[in-house]
């Protein structure tokens, strides 16, 4: 018997809307990761983009456990000598709340050719707002750390 292997132009792409609000960032990240490679398809494949897109609201509300809050650090280099800037998570989540996201996720991909693929289909808000509804996103609800669609 054949392994079956879906073409390009049959992968039938869906949109997706995630709230992130009162979740913990891990949960968000590898709900949305799995959704953006399409490990939730019977079609996956690891070699092919057969993932859908991702609209993930209020990432200024997402929530760490423990003392990640405070201790939980994101490190930028300038490529000089002493240009290494630390930034913790309170920082970043006050300035840039949609990097915290986006990093996560980005960790969970994999790193190769798709990664910028699987990351162009995901888009994070930091308010409620978002301009994807033409695309009419069906709504994730995370309950007890699982995707109920």
């Amino acid at each position: 018997m054949k392994t079956f292997i879906e073409k390009s132009k049959n992968i039938e792409r869906r949109w997706y809307l995630v709230d992130a609000k009162g979740q913990t960032l891990g949960k968000v990240a590898t709900i949305a990761s799995d959704i953006l490679r399409g490990k939730d398809k019977p079609t996956f494949s690891p070699h092919m983009d057969t993932g859908d897109f991702v609209i993930i609201i209020n990432a200024a509300k997402v929530k760490v456990t423990g003392n990640k809050f405070e201790d939980k650090k994101y490190y930028s280099h300038s490529w000089y000598p002493g240009g290494l800037t630390t930034t913790t998570f309170k920082e970043m989540i006050e300035k840039k709340p949609e990097y915290v996201l986006v990093h996560a996720i980005s960790g969970m991909l994999p790193k190769n050719r798709l990664q910028k693929e699987f990351l162009k289909k995901l888009k994070v808000y930091a308010g409620e707002k978002h301009n994807h509804e033409a695309q009419k996103p069906v709504e994730i609800k995370i309950e007890n750390g699982r995707a109920i669609k």
